[in-house]
């Protein structure tokens, strides 16, 4: 931790903590897996401190969710802090979320003791150190991202080694507070761009960037799953971390899996948008997530207001109340499912994982496409890979380009694309394929 007169000591952080009387989102999650319970958590950040602390307080008071979210706005995700902090005198109205480090770990302190539930960072920071020591000045010890997930699908031209080095510093700073007694809870952002991400493209990323985490002390891990859009392959998805945690984590830190609901283009009707939340709180439900993050249906609207992430809250607890114990799923087909996410997850990483240079090989596979992220902006990832939907909704691999897949794995993707579309076609498909739970989700066609 910084030493500086601008940060508090790691000891008057620890005591803050202390003090607080609330559990950390680490025990609360350790909870949840030990009940056998779902965690929900909302996302939500404005500008002014004033106009957060009333929606925190609104949230909380009206939908009681397990944890609660602080969203940074995207000028400190750029660490245009200078910019986030003339935003926040002039038109806080104008920032798209809580410029903390403007405001300071005092408000940040402020925001945590005037709220029962603990705290989380969302952003979305390619670098993101200077907002890490100070959510953790703040006495918040939950933050999101990594150096592959919050870089490629956010920025054009961050360099790989910048954003892995400071992730890996953030890493190594959540070791030390482990030493501290502080748990840290880490969670990977599997959503990435949020346009057809193959499953296992989503496991293999989040995987790497907990592997790395985890040998460089992080104790508390999440892997987070974007809901795709075909419920048996997102069970199967979520079912398949904790297989692939023992497998890749054997000895390490708890790994807990979380979905977040729907993040593609969202209904703007209310009732259509309202269903697609439910079938997510289901999703998490049946697929064995310890936490869940929320979606609203003012999603496809812009920022969401208070009511409408009650109303999100609630409406996931609905599907996770005890009305749907009774659902019965065709177990052998999301076997089938997990055997072959998990078998391309192994493809993707296996080669890296056992690299002497991890963190070099992770750049290099992105340098000659053996790892790629679809639709990203990032002039360090090919983006060639081309994933579409199959007549199930399911999104496979329509070209897997240089991805170190097996010809059995191709094979599979193929059959279950039934025939690859016709280069015509291929545009078409795509569109309806990220369209597929629009406003237009009836008519669609893969």
């Amino acid at each position: 931790m910084s030493h500086t007169h601008e940060f508090p000591t790691l000891a008057d952080t620890c005591n803050f903590l202390k003090s607080l009387e609330k559990p950390s989102v680490a025990q609360l999650l350790a909870d949840a897996k030990r009940t056998g319970t779902v965690a929900v958590q909302a996302r939500s950040g404005v500008g002014s401190h004033a106009g957060m602390v009333d929606l925190l307080s609104k949230i909380e008071n009206e939908a009681n969710p397990d944890i609660l979210a602080i969203t940074i706005d995207s000028y400190s995700r750029l660490r245009m802090f200078d910019k986030a902090n003339e935003m926040l005198h002039t038109n806080p109205a104008g920032l798209n979320g809580y410029p903390l480090v403007a405001h300071g770990w005092r408000r940040g302190r402020e925001l945590n003791r005037l709220t029962k539930q603990p705290l989380d960072i969302r952003h979305g920071s390619p670098i993101a150190d200077r907002l890490f020591e100070t959510a953790i000045a703040s006495g918040i010890t939950s933050f999101e991202g990594g150096g592959v997930s919050y870089n490629l699908p956010y920025a054009k031209r961050v360099p790989l080694e910048a954003s892995i080095g400071s992730w890996r510093k953030i890493d190594r700073l959540c070791g030390e507070l482990a030493g501290g007694g502080i748990i840290v809870s880490r969670e990977m952002f599997g959503t990435l761009t949020a346009v057809l991400i193959p499953p296992s493209t989503s496991l293999a990323i989040g995987f790497l960037e907990a592997i790395s985490a985890a040998r460089d002390g992080v104790q508390c891990l999440l892997i987070a799953y974007p809901q795709g859009g075909n419920t048996l392959q997102d069970i199967a998805a979520l079912r398949s971390i904790d297989v692939l945690a023992r497998r890749y984590l054997p000895a390490g830190p708890p790994v807990y899996a979380v979905l977040h609901q729907y993040m593609g283009p969202f209904p703007r009707d209310r009732a259509r948008a309202s269903a697609l939340i439910l079938l997510g709180g289901l999703v998490a439900k049946l697929g064995g997530a310890t936490k869940v993050v929320t979606k609203t249906y003012e999603e496809a609207l812009g920022i969401p207001t208070a009511e409408a992430n009650i109303d999100g809250i609630r409406l996931t607890r609905c599907a996770l109340a005890r009305m749907f114990d009774f659902m019965e799923l065709d177990e052998s087909a999301i076997a089938e499912e997990m055997h072959w996410i998990e078998r391309e997850v192994a493809e993707l990483i296996d080669p890296i994982v056992g690299a002497t240079d991890l963190h070099g090989a992770i750049i290099e596979a992105f340098n000659e496409g053996r790892l790629d992220v679809p639709f990203s902006p990032s002039i360090y990832t090919r983006t060639e890979v081309m994933p579409v939907r199959d007549p199930q909704g399911a999104i496979r691999y329509l070209s897997c380009d240089k991805l170190p897949f097996s010809e059995n794995t191709r094979r599979r993707n193929r059959e279950m694309l039934r025939a690859t579309a016709a280069p015509q076609e291929q545009i078409r498909t795509m569109k309806n394929s990220i369209y597929f739970l629009a406003d237009n989700s009836d008519e669609y066609q893969p």
